[in-house]
């Protein structure tokens, strides 16, 4: 058993030398959610699943190794199923035209990601940055690319 340590001592006593650790699994951007979501599960599963703990510290470090896991796969799948999405794209008959289809083909698979979530979807490169999990900066440059291979190939 751990003594009277509660949740929110651990927090307190844990959650830097945590989020440190988040980072290295992680990066910068989702190092304190995973931590601060680590320690929500906690106050949820109740006061007894607490007090259960033997070893907390080490126990906290295994939860968020988990959830750093659980995030990755996470986003492994949405990238699978954005790239399906894009492979055979829902109403692409009526939305694409076959030369502009044909043109598409020729970008990357980002390239072409950010065209038709900037595009068709009509998002804003911020909202395409987050979905697919590039800086919005990449967004950026990824377009001006695939704007300027489009040129070439539609011309």
């Amino acid at each position: 058993m751990r003594g009277d340590l509660t949740v929110e001592d651990a927090f307190r006593k844990w959650a830097d030398e945590l989020t440190r650790y988040a980072t290295a699994l992680v990066g910068p951007a989702d190092a304190s959610d995973l931590v601060a979501e680590t320690f929500a599960t906690m106050v949820a599963r109740g006061a007894a699943a607490w007090q259960s703990v033997c070893e907390p510290r080490n126990y906290l470090y295994r939860s968020v190794t988990n959830a750093a896991s659980m995030s990755a796969r996470s986003r492994s799948r949405r990238h699978q199923r954005e790239l399906r999405w894009l492979a055979e794209p829902p109403h692409t008959e009526l939305l694409i035209d076959p030369s502009v289809r044909s043109a598409l083909n020729e970008l990357s698979v980002q390239q072409r990601a950010v065209i038709v979530l900037t595009y068709w979807l009509d998002l804003a490169p911020a909202t395409v940055a987050e979905m697919v999990g590039v800086s919005e900066g990449s967004v950026k440059r990824q377009l001006a690319r695939a704007r300027s291979t489009l040129r070439k190939v539609l011309q």
